[in-house]
């Protein structure tokens, strides 16, 4: 069975990942990851985060997979431990200090993507070294990957959607070098995302590589991959042995870790049920939540196509909040600060619920039905139960 593992940057997330399917979670730990300007979890709350996944019996792994000095390692050596305690699987290292500290913890190591494994001698050696699993290189192919798994004795993992970088396997020094920040320890500005054009030191050509590979003389995002999509090859990427897929985002919110964990959770049933049959819905409902456009990565040619800014289909607006519910009659009150109508399709998050949808089919105000509601509180049919304190967004339709 392959696992299905979904990213969280906070409590909203991790919950939302669990209650869509996904078979483990993988969360950063406060300075010691790649995502240093997202929302991460402490060593005061991991073992929160790590009851939660056990009660659904998923698994929770830890990032500690940035660049790391003796003063960082010096740390880990007392955080290690802690980290076993709390109740944590695996940690996602990098490093091979940080793999020889966690073998002392007696805690079981993945090898990040950032250590750019790309080939069956290396997995080899890595398991002498005391390494679970390897998640690959994001620029091998599926021929290639096949060809590992032949020979390996770990679990293999691979990144099968969200966001692809332009450098290999995220060793970017361009944010260094523009803003002081350091991507490999988590800081990336991502100035790849920007619109550049390539000018000749003469002047006298100015370049840029269009969204369909083409060079012309108008700038764009010359270096902004479109995001990785690899919902319509589940079939193959099972057949090749894969022991885990990843999905990308833990910078991403609760509803894109919900929406893409669900689309995934239900392709990798259907081939398993055996009754696959790619759905035009998956993609559709991908494309609601962020994304860059859509690509294959490397996994069967070379990625050309660039993205510009977000192309989600919809987008979120902030309209009230939970203040309790009834679970008897199914209803929620809300209390409103923005315009609610029947028809309207919105979105509760929290901490405990996750991230869930519903669209409103009934409206009540003191026991009256009504059609649309501007402020206060108001009653709304919600068959998922929701909590006291939950946000609520209403979904709109990006044009």
């Amino acid at each position: 069975m392959v696992e299905l593992l979904a990213p969280a940057r906070d409590f909203t997330a991790l919950r939302s990942a669990i209650n869509n399917g996904a078979d483990a979670v993988y969360i950063g730990l406060d300075g010691y990851n790649m995502r240093a300007h997202s929302g991460n979890f402490t060593i005061a709350n991991l073992s929160q985060a790590a009851d939660i996944c056990h009660q659904y019996d998923a698994g929770l792994y830890v990032c500690t997979n940035t660049v790391m000095r003796d003063r960082d390692i010096d740390r880990l050596k007392t955080i290690f431990p802690q980290i076993k305690s709390a109740g944590a699987d695996a940690i996602i290292a990098s490093d091979l200090g940080v793999l020889k500290i966690a073998s002392d913890a007696n805690i079981d190591v993945h090898l990040s993507v950032q250590a750019n494994i790309s080939n069956s001698e290396s997995l080899k050696l890595l398991t002498d070294l005391g390494v679970k699993r390897v998640i690959l290189s994001r620029e091998l192919s599926l021929h290639e990957i096949e060809e590992i798994i032949k020979e390996s004795p770990l679990e293999v993992e691979v990144f099968v959607h969200g966001a692809m970088c332009l450098a290999i396997s995220g060793r970017c020094f361009l944010s260094s070098y523009l803003y002081q920040k350091n991507a490999n320890c988590g800081e990336c500005l991502q100035p790849c995302r920007k619109e550049w054009k390539l000018i000749s030191e003469d002047n006298s050509v100015s370049l840029t590589v269009t969204e369909g590979g083409g060079i012309h003389g108008f700038k764009g995002h010359i270096l902004s991959p479109n995001d990785l999509c690899m919902v319509k090859h589940i079939p193959e990427l099972i057949k090749a042995g894969i022991s885990s897929f990843k999905i990308e985002g833990r910078a991403r919110p609760a509803e894109y870790v919900a929406t893409v964990t669900k689309v995934y959770r239900e392709a990798i049933n259907s081939y398993q049920d055996s009754t696959w049959e790619f759905q035009d819905r998956w993609i559709d409902e991908l494309r609601k939540v962020y994304n860059r456009g859509f690509d294959t990565g490397f996994f069967f040619q070379k990625p050309h196509k660039t993205s510009n800014y977000n192309k989600a289909t919809h987008t979120k607006q902030d309209i009230g909040e939970v203040v309790n519910y009834y679970s008897k009659v199914k209803a929620a009150e809300i209390r409103l600060w923005y315009p609610l109508k029947l028809g309207d399709e919105i979105l509760v998050q929290g901490p405990t619920t996750g991230s869930v949808n519903g669209k409103v089919e009934s409206l009540q105000i003191m026991g009256e039905n009504i059609k649309k509601a501007k402020e206060g509180n108001v009653g709304v049919l919600f068959k998922h139960k929701v909590r006291p304190g939950d946000l609520v967004y209403l979904k709109v339709k990006r044009t």
